[in-house]
């Protein structure tokens, strides 16, 4: 599909790693998130609780790529940017972000605020028919006294790194449960792309929004939410999908 040269199509999604299930039980969904990554047809897509590398699960499926998860979800054409988060015993996984615009630059900040959470931003700068466009892909924690420090963190990441004028998306699963990420965010001018109907969390029966598109310097046109079986199969979240406009 061709886009207009003035609308930005996003996508936010957790992939779970690939994997859905537990213990012998679990199975590989790595593959059907590829096909379901090119149905997004987005400019940009944000993912999170992405695999570098897992010896382990590689043993266990014979299907396991043998790419890395962001390099192999990445449609045709697209630039992939990975940067982990955490490591584990068996592998390493953390954000990336898939453009099919041109990545001018990209850095990474660890977010940790303990030592059970691993957490980390991932900054991408792209550029856009001629506009730069900055792209924070994030994933803050579980605990709400480490999402609001996470979250002001990352606002003075925002004021260090990205000039006040400058085309800013900020995406990601914020495991926010009560908008107070909104109202931390607004210091900054973030301001968040919601309706009531956007619940992504859990994926098989969704109760809350837990990811999310902020954007500053950008206009929100549109939210999705696709909907149906396989969607609550990929992944314990559903993807997110908006269309901004310069």
């Amino acid at each position: 599909m061709t886009h207009s040269p003035d609308i930005l199509r996003v996508a936010t999604y957790n992939i779970h790693k690939g994997v859905q299930g537990l213990g012998a039980a679990r199975r590989l969904e790595i593959h059907n998130l590829g096909h379901a990554v090119e149905q997004f047809d987005a400019d940009i897509v944000c993912l999170q609780e992405v695999r570098k590398s897992h010896q382990r699960e590689a043993l266990h499926f014979t299907h396991w790529p043998a790419l890395p998860q962001a390099d192999f979800l990445a449609p045709e054409g697209y630039e992939a940017v990975y940067r982990t988060n955490a490591i584990t015993r068996h592998g390493e996984h953390g954000n990336a972000l898939l453009s099919r615009w041109p990545v001018v630059r990209h850095q990474h900040e660890d977010i940790s605020d303990h030592r059970f959470e691993q957490r980390g931003l991932l900054h991408v700068e792209l550029l856009v028919q001629g506009r730069v466009v900055h792209v924070v892909v994030v994933h803050l924690g579980l605990i709400p006294a480490s999402r609001r420090r996470q979250a002001e963190q990352l606002c003075q990441f925002v004021t260090r790194e990205i000039p006040d004028d400058a085309h800013l998306l900020v995406a990601g699963d914020f495991n926010d449960w009560g908008a107070r990420v909104d109202k931390a965010f607004s210091a900054v001018n973030l301001v968040a792309v919601k309706t009531p109907q956007a619940l992504t969390y859990p994926s098989r029966l969704p109760v809350v929004q837990l990811d999310c598109i902020y954007a500053r310097g950008l206009r929100p046109l549109s939210l999705e939410v696709p909907r149906g079986r396989i969607w609550g199969r990929m992944s314990d979240h559903l993807p997110l999908i908006a269309e901004f406009g310069f």
